[in-house]
């Protein structure tokens, strides 16, 4: 049992359904790891990417994480029967001498590969990818086949915002949504009183919408936000200030009733910590949205999720963030309380796979073996030119 190849590719992803907007060079990675495993005559390949909101990670893949795991001895990577990958025994290759701290994104090349090695390992086991890890795990997890899930999207429009911002929200609602996340803090609070207003109008109510400042905020600017914002009992308000910031983070949640969002952009269990310690979050009220990803890859999330757990927060609090397959698989395997929708943003890994609905907030879950990417046209589509003549 060994890994014969890895390739990777970086392709450019937008905030915006419309290409003719601009999205600030957003880029992420793809790879296929492929596999000596053979069914029907081809290859396993497990396929992942960088998941959205940071950049392509194409140098640290190659000169860095993918030669540990192509040069590593059969035995570190495969399980004690040798008949399949065991993806913790491949993120302790991909680990090895790496030194504590200085997360960086180094976190996210680990998290890139650790994806595409769970999807190869969970179709060798001929398994959806939430079975195949609630198995792993030996967690007594009912095999779902919907989950719950909210639309994220809102972004800053150039031209015509309010009117875009509305029409986006109606095609959420449509698509079957009944939450949905916006952008908020870069055009003053007047704007964006609009935006939450417009927003929230094609919605079955404010307490349906959710807020994401993008860490923009700093104390005074955060604090007049949420006197704003708390009358209106939104979902939840995201991402207050530098991620890093505990103290503004802190005086945040002692000032807003409301529930609070945080974690996205904190990569570590180390980082995890701090927040929880110092960060002033609620563990009966607030939100915790670590990307599986940009986490280290799923082992470094489930350390997190069972460190925070232990210390009493409960699962539902997590959202993971990220608004693709993989999330939806370990929402289910795990009982966390749901996953990120991205309907129209971040092209190709848009929506759902092809056939899958949305219907009062929930979402379908694939069956196929693996994450299921081969589902989704688009995603498919991008990941057969990473795997090129293979």
């Amino acid at each position: 049992m060994r890994i014969v190849d890895i390739r990777e590719r970086s392709i450019a992803i937008s905030r915006y359904a419309d290409p003719t907007i601009p999205s600030g060079g957003l880029t992420t990675s793809l790879v296929a790891v492929v596999t000596d495993v053979m069914r029907a005559g081809k290859p396993v390949v497990g396929y992942g990417f960088s998941s959205v909101g940071r950049f392509a990670q194409g140098g640290l893949i190659r000169e860095r994480f993918a030669p540990r795991l192509a040069n590593a001895a059969d035995e570190a990577l495969s399980d004690d029967a040798g008949t399949n990958l065991d993806p913790f025994r491949a993120w302790a290759v991909m680990m090895a001498s790496e030194k504590p701290g200085g997360h960086g994104e180094r976190c996210v090349a680990v998290g890139t590969l650790d994806m595409a090695i769970w999807d190869a390992a969970a179709k060798i086991a001929g398994l959806p990818m939430h079975r195949f890890l609630a198995d792993r795990l030996g967690r007594n997890v009912v095999n779902p086949s919907r989950v719950r899930v909210y639309a994220g999207g809102g972004y800053l429009y150039p031209q015509n915002d309010i009117a875009r911002l509305s029409d986006e929200m109606r095609r959420f609602a449509d698509l079957g949504f009944t939450h949905a996340k916006i952008k908020i803090g870069s055009t003053g609070l007047d704007q964006d009183r609009r935006r939450v207003d417009a927003a929230a109008a094609q919605l079955p109510g404010y307490g349906y919408l959710a807020v994401d400042a993008m860490n923009t905020y700093d104390i005074d600017a955060g604090l007049a936000a949420a006197t704003t914002l708390a009358p209106l009992g939104l979902w939840w308000f995201e991402d207050v200030c530098d991620p890093l910031d505990f103290t503004t983070q802190a005086s945040m949640a002692a000032s807003y009733d409301g529930p609070i969002a945080a974690g996205e952009a904190l990569f570590s269990l180390a980082e995890a910590k701090l927040l929880d310690q110092h960060g002033g979050l609620r563990r009966a009220r607030d939100i915790l949205l670590f990307d599986p990803v940009h986490c280290y890859g799923l082992p470094g999330y489930l350390k997190i999720v069972e460190h925070l757990v232990m210390k009493g927060w409960p699962s539902r609090a997590f959202w993971p963030h990220g608004g693709h397959l993989f999330c939806l698989h370990l929402v289910a395997a795990l009982g966390l309380g749901g996953a990120e929708i991205n309907p129209l943003a971040f092209r190709p890994f848009r929506g759902l796979a092809d056939g899958m609905e949305i219907a009062d907030g929930f979402a379908d879950l694939p069956q196929a073996p693996g994450i299921g990417f081969e589902l989704h046209s688009e995603v498919w589509q991008e990941f057969r030119c990473v795997l090129g003549d293979w």
